[in-house]
This record gives C-alpha cells, sequence and structure tokens, in this order.
C-alpha cells in the first residue's frame, strides 16, 4: 500500500492520459487490478473499479464502457 497522496496522483495521470487517448485501456485495467489495499473512502473506490474492469476485460469496448472507466478512474482521486 503506497499514500493516498500517491494514489491519488496517480489516479489523475492514468486518467487524464486513458481520456486523451495515451494509454491503452488493457494497461488501466493492468494497472487498477495491481493497486493494492487502502483506507476507505479511496480503497471502496478501488474495489469497484477493480471489480469493473474484472467484470469488462474484452476487447473491443463501446464508448459507453470507456466512459464508465473513466468515471472509476475518476472516483478513486477524488476528495
Amino acid at each position: 500500500m503506497k499514500s493516498i497522496n500517491d494514489l491519488v496522483a496517480s489516479a489523475k495521470t492514468v486518467c487524464d492520459r486513458y481520456r486523451a487517448g495515451r494509454m491503452e485501456r488493457e494497461t488501466v485495467r493492468e494497472w487498477v487490478l495491481g493497486l493494492g489495499a487502502y483506507p476507505p473512502p479511496h480503497g471502496d473506490r478501488v474495489r469497484e473499479a477493480a471489480e469493473w474492469f474484472r467484470l469488462h476485460n474484452r476487447e473491443p469496448v463501446s464508448e459507453d464502457i470507456v466512459l464508465v472507466d473513466i468515471d472509476r478512474l475518476a472516483a478513486i482521486a477524488a476528495p
């Protein structure tokens, strides 16, 4: 487990890169699934994102799925 500040900074960076098309979905998925345990509320959001990416792991994905991906990533970084 890294610090919450590191998690938030990383989540913002990953979200921004993914949104801009500079990061592939599979890389984002692996990043989310590789996150450790964090205390609430961030830990809850990490678990929700991990579950989302586990359930939606097939390519190609629709634009609607990508929008939810981005929402999940943004939620991790939210205060």
